[in-house]
């Protein structure tokens, strides 16, 4: 799935860890997507997907949705464009 990164920006949690957020178009998408990334180490994250700015078709978040837990490639492009934030 081609996606464009919007914006990515990254903080540290005052307990440790990180907190990202990508805002990012899908081709063939409606909506742009946020996700939020969340690491304790900055290795394993964990994610929540939203739409950006407003809501969109419930069937092209669900399959967002898939494509972030079945395509390794998009999911760490999205962790790549925090994680390039850190620099």
């Amino acid at each position: 799935m081609n996606i464009v990164i919007q914006r990515a920006e990254i903080t540290r949690e005052p307990e440790g860890g990180y907190r990202g957020r990508v805002l990012f178009e899908a081709e063939g998408h409606k909506r742009p997507y946020e996700v939020t990334l969340l690491s304790k180490n900055g290795s394993s994250w964990d994610y929540s997907l939203s739409f950006g700015r407003e809501s969109g078709p419930e069937e092209q978040i669900h399959a967002m949705e898939a494509a972030l837990e079945e395509d390794d490639e998009l999911f760490d492009t999205l962790v790549d464009a925090v994680m390039a934030k850190l620099s």
